[in-house]
């Protein structure tokens, strides 16, 4: 960085972080989906029945939802920039060297080795939006970032596909689409620093956001009991944070939820197949379902910040949110009874849609609810929650649809994020609660 480039002023630089996220969020998921979109021609060439794909995805899952927990605790030990660095050199290492898999076994190991780096990048940029974001603007931020995870999505099929059509062969796949993540590190190496220290951070802004963390951290520190060196000190222990009954609204919202978007993520390839359509001939339509969910991210989070905006609760307008978008979710179930392709993938895009704003809601939750010390921390926790749920989910539909059908995969998964809502209205109170027994 040069020194004319380290006094220039970006205005609005939070939003490029954000815009930092957003890519790297996209990278992580085409980094993931590049496996599930070659599903297909690997089941062929392989020999695999739908018990074995389900053992390759838990593979991920199984290290994605241990390191979930355990990358949280490091960001918030060591920091954001450290953190992401190391956990998306680590994640494209592993997809570059999945081109060596001969089987089942070594696609198994590649894919454990992906999910303990891909586990850091909800924590990171959660822990990362508390820290750059004021309260009114984390919704939008969150929406961000998040809808990355659709975007990567929905660019997968398309890259991939085009990948493999130029080279006739898998391999290459892997090793090209692996590259994305190595420039991002260059990327985030050279621009990103914290507000206290970025060199290209207005004054003004800079004021805006440190008067902003400062009010909270006064509030926190008042509210929780805490003087301000412990407070600044260290996380709160899992111990702690386990003792919360929003601790567990969070978390078991996430375990709940999450499973739609992943059997969909990972199985809505193999899901058309099993109705007699063709990838080549329904790559637009695998689209619509991310596209949907990205539109679902925003939808969530300008409306809650726009309710606070007005003067809701944080709370209020979150779960607001959080009920309409429980209830989308169920329309999965219609899907059970119709073959045509267009109802299909929109009753699929209804329920990424919903999902997804029902998530952004969830990630915003923890910086809404603790002090930015444990953010990533219990960010962390909800995703390896929502790691066990996937895992469970994912099992069960390998094993049911080889021996059944889709039919009650579907049904399931509309009815269980009923469950997640009502258990986020029990569990999650306003944040005075908190104060009462946190500590």
């Amino acid at each position: 960085m040069t020194h004319e480039t380290a006094r220039r002023t970006i205005p609005n630089l939070r939003w490029w972080i954000g815009g930092l996220l957003f890519a790297s969020t996209v990278i992580n998921y085409i980094d993931r989906q590049t496996l599930s979109v070659l599903a297909p021609h690997l089941k062929t060439e392989f020999s695999w029945n739908n018990s074995d794909w389900a053992m390759i995805v838990i593979s991920f899952r199984v290290a994605y939802a241990l390191m979930q927990t355990v990358a949280g605790r490091l960001l918030d030990s060591f920091g954001t920039r450290r953190g992401l660095l190391l956990t998306v050199s680590w994640y494209s290492v592993a997809a570059a060297i999945t081109t060596m898999a001969v089987g089942l076994k070594s696609f198994i190991c590649f894919r454990f080795l992906l999910g303990t780096g891909e586990a850091a990048n909800w924590p990171g940029a959660t822990k990362t939006v508390s820290e750059w974001f004021p309260k009114s603007e984390r919704g939008w931020a969150v929406a961000l970032f998040d809808s990355g995870s659709a975007v990567g999505g929905a660019v997968a099929p398309f890259l991939v596909y085009w990948i493999y059509r130029a080279f006739g062969n898998w391999r290459p796949v892997f090793v090209l689409t692996s590259l994305l993540g190595f420039l991002w590190v260059l990327a985030w190496k050279a621009f990103y620093h914290s507000p206290e220290k970025h060199p290209n951070l207005g004054p003004a802004e800079r004021a805006m956001l440190l008067e902003a963390r400062e009010e909270e951290r006064q509030w926190e520190s008042h509210a929780i009991g805490f003087d301000d060196g412990a407070l600044g000190a260290q996380p709160a222990s899992w111990r702690q944070l386990l003792r919360l009954r929003e601790t567990w609204g969070i978390v078991l919202g996430k375990a709940l939820t999450d499973p739609v978007w992943f059997f969909i993520a990972d199985w809505f390839a193999i899901y058309l197949i099993s109705k007699g359509f063709t990838l080549e001939n329904t790559v637009l339509g695998f689209l619509v379902p991310f596209l949907a969910a990205d539109l679902g991210n925003f939808f969530g989070g300008g409306l809650s910040s726009y309710l606070i905006q007005r003067g809701w609760p944080v709370l209020k307008a979150r779960k607001l949110v959080i009920l309409i978008c429980g209830l989308g979710m169920t329309l999965l179930i219609p899907a059970v009874g119709v073959s045509s392709f267009f109802a299909i993938v929109s009753l699929f895009a209804i329920a990424t849609f919903s999902y997804s704003a029902w998530s952004t809601m969830a990630l915003a939750l923890p910086a809404d609810l603790y002090p930015s010390q444990s953010v990533a921390t219990v960010s962390g926790m909800s995703g390896t929650g929502a790691g066990v749920g996937t895992i469970i989910s994912t099992f069960l539909i390998g094993r049911i649809s080889d021996r059944y059908s889709f039919e009650p995969i579907l049904i399931g998964a509309s009815l269980v994020p009923l469950v997640a809502t009502a258990l986020v209205f029990l569990l999650i109170r306003k944040k005075k609660a908190i104060a009462n027994q946190y500590g």
